[in-house]
């Protein structure tokens, strides 16, 4: 096809219908396939607060995504109006987890492989991408760290508050040390050996301890 062809008129104004058939077949596998990824957000989501409207978000953009790659496919002058449109689309809704952005790329990349007719990738693809997801979560909860605040009075209660920490925790990394007149402040990064948190009851119970508090911590929040 030469270049005069494809901007002769002929060719902008033709239009390759959609059949019912293959609309509702796209939609449908998008739909299924939006599920999938939906759960898989549910299972490896690690954040603080459990969106549902998010995850719902991942499936409606799976088909939208379907919808307008099979409307560009129908027509060229089409195609290029909805390239223009969508190029001055911005989105001011800040994503504060990367893992976010990762699922709504994956929604997006399936409604356009599965619009294109590639069912067997689309599949395969996704089913990979979750397992891959799945494994890399659980990975992720089997060295959780933690966060442990301990409050002293003297240099004394600190070194035996830490020699028992050391002796129960796996790795003791301290983070920041705050001292000020009959206080001080110890912030450790901890990974326990065997989930066993029963060494903050015993350093709460310790001489010159006036307060103890571990948090969970995935590098992003603490709760």
């Amino acid at each position: 096809m030469t270049f005069q062809e494809i901007f002769s008129s002929n060719f902008i104004d033709s239009v390759n219908a959609v059949s019912v058939v293959d609309m509702s077949l796209a939609l449908a596998l998008a739909f299924a396939d939006g599920l999938f990824i939906f759960f898989i957000y549910k299972k490896t989501f690690s954040g603080v607060m459990y969106s549902a409207s998010f995850g719902i978000s991942l499936i409606a953009m799976t088909m939208i995504t379907a919808l307008v790659i099979l409307a560009i496919s129908s027509n060229v002058v089409l195609s290029l109006g909805m390239v223009g449109a969508l190029s001055i689309v911005r989105f001011r809704t800040a994503v504060k987890d990367p893992m976010d952005i990762v699922f709504l790329f994956w929604s997006i990349a399936a409604g356009i492989v599965l619009a294109a007719g590639l069912l067997l990738l689309a599949v395969a693809g996704s089913i990979f991408i979750g397992i891959v997801l799945l494994i890399f979560s659980e990975k992720k909860t089997f060295d959780r760290p933690y966060i442990l605040v301990i409050h002293c009075v003297d240099s004394d209660s600190e070194e035996r508050s830490l020699k028992l920490v050391e002796e129960m925790a796996g790795k003791v990394s301290l983070k920041s040390k705050t001292v000020t007149p009959g206080s001080i402040e110890l912030n450790y990064e901890v990974r326990l050996r065997d989930g066993n948190t029963d060494f903050v009851n015993r350093l709460a119970e310790m001489d010159g301890v006036t307060s103890t508090v571990m948090v969970s911590y995935n590098g992003d929040y603490m709760g």
